[in-house]
């Protein structure tokens, strides 16, 4: 008897990011401080690359110009194309207005380097492990999946997860971990004698993160002093190991974009006079045209260099473009409180501002994350012109933001042996005039940092 075998053919669509897409979305998602680090850190790697020396710049300006066209740890928080761009000045750090709000995370960077040159990787993975580092937030988490690493660097994602762990092997213990489970467990793992703390974070990180102990007791079977010797294990642990590292003098944010009021109009300037400019190296693009002197090999080698320092010279380019956009779009939701900070926001989320200039939500999303404005009244995070909004009893529209400030006064004034649960918060809500449900006031709190009842509850 024969069996038969059938070939069967599938038609499906699958979506590939190609690598310019990859640099240009992790270029739009730096800040003023991290892109000058990472041209500096492209100029190191791309032979082809150099930068426009400052007597260059009035000479090779309009031809640059004119080619760009074309080409203290609280436990409970924690666990719970466009022609409007303008030419860029020299940013002026002596204007009055100038608040200093935030510490730069350059430090951490600083010393992670130093212990890098230190291991024993090759250069691949030393490259893995710079990009894995250049992509950690204030507390020294990876804010981008593993998977965007290993496709940027043009590896599996078992050779980027491998090396993720040599990075998390580094000081201070924690530093480099994806979520607050896995930065406690990287820490207890080099600690003697915490096992049963292990078993609390790797095994039952949810109740022990809402306080069910009872329930952890009852799975494990252990006695409370037990419990409570492991919980003093886990409130040793540092759930924010890189803001070890950012020092204890002050380093101010510098503002990513710089909005002025010209009579009535908004003057838009993206904040990037210390990044170098770049272009090609003659000399590389010369021995391209004349090729037969050069071995294949070689050829192939500048055209793959010279290939991705188009791509990045573009892509700091569309940055500022897409920059530029993103803020006109958020002054013209936003005119009344440009004009008079006291004025209060108005309802708007990411989709407003998407729609507005034809882009993806999450374009939208990686413009405003960590990206600061310089306003004359102080430096705002874009992300706080965004807001909800709902209709109050009255029938206006009204900001929740405006509904998140007065949820959290009533919660400052509550009697803490007594707090108020979501259901009671939503009662006296109503009673000021925004009739909203429990559900929503749970997630206001949540947005709020502020803990449910029976974790406000003192003794």
């Amino acid at each position: 008897m024969q069996l038969s075998q059938t070939q069967v053919q599938k038609l499906s669509q699958e979506l590939h990011l190609t690598p310019q897409q990859i640099l240009q979305s992790t270029i739009l998602q730096l800040t003023t401080l991290a892109l000058e680090a990472r041209v500096n850190q492209e100029l190191e790697q791309n032979p082809v690359l150099e930068e426009v020396l400052p007597e260059e710049k009035e000479v090779d300006e309009p031809e640059e110009a004119e080619q760009d066209e074309t080409d203290d740890i609280d436990w409970d928080e924690i666990l719970h194309q466009n022609d409007d761009y303008q030419p860029k000045t020299e940013y002026d750090y002596s204007r009055e207005e100038f608040i200093p709000t935030q510490v730069s995370p350059r430090g951490m960077v600083d010393y992670l380097f130093d212990q890098l040159k230190l291991m024993n990787l090759n250069d691949q993975e030393m490259q893995i492990a710079r990009e894995i580092i250049w992509n950690l937030d204030e507390r020294g988490y990876l804010g981008v999946p593993i998977e965007n690493i290993a496709y940027s660097q043009s590896v599996s994602i078992a050779k980027a997860e491998q090396v993720l762990k040599y990075v998390q092997q580094m000081d201070p213990p924690g530093i480099a971990a994806r979520n607050l489970q896995e930065c406690l467990l990287i820490q207890l793992h080099q600690m003697h004698n915490a096992e049963d703390a292990v078993i609390l974070v790797r095994d039952h990180f949810n109740d022990f993160a809402n306080r069910r102990f009872r329930q952890i007791i009852k799975n494990l079977g252990w006695t409370k002093e037990r419990l409570e010797k492991a919980q003093q294990k886990i409130q040793k642990l540092n759930p924010k190991p890189g803001v070890s590292l950012m020092g204890s003098d002050p380093q101010y944010i510098v503002p990513d974009l710089i909005v002025e009021k010209v009579g009535d109009d908004f003057i838009i300037e993206v904040n990037d006079s210390r990044v170098p400019e770049l272009r090609i190296n003659s000399g590389y693009l010369n021995m391209i045209s004349d090729g037969e002197k050069l071995s294949s090999d070689a050829k192939q080698y500048l055209k793959k260099k010279i290939d991705m320092a188009k791509w990045f010279i573009q892509s700091i380019y569309q940055r500022r473009l897409t920059m530029i956009k993103v803020m006109k779009a958020i002054i013209n939701h936003q005119r009344d409180f440009f004009e008079d900070c006291r004025n209060p926001l108005k309802p708007m989320i990411l989709k407003d501002i998407a729609e507005d200039v034809n882009m993806d939500i999450s374009t939208i999303s990686r413009v405003t994350n960590g990206k600061y404005v310089q306003l004359s009244s102080g430096i705002y995070e874009l992300k706080y012109f965004f807001n909800e909004g709902m209709v109050d009893e009255s029938g206006e529209e009204i900001s929740t933001r405006i509904i998140k400030e007065k949820l959290k006064a009533i919660i400052d004034l509550e009697d803490k042996q007594k707090p108020h649960s979501d259901d009671h918060l939503a009662q006296l809500l109503k009673k000021e005039g925004y009739p909203i449900a429990r559900r929503t006031v749970a997630k206001y709190r949540e947005q709020l940092k502020i803990p449910v009842a029976r974790l406000r509850r003192s003794i």
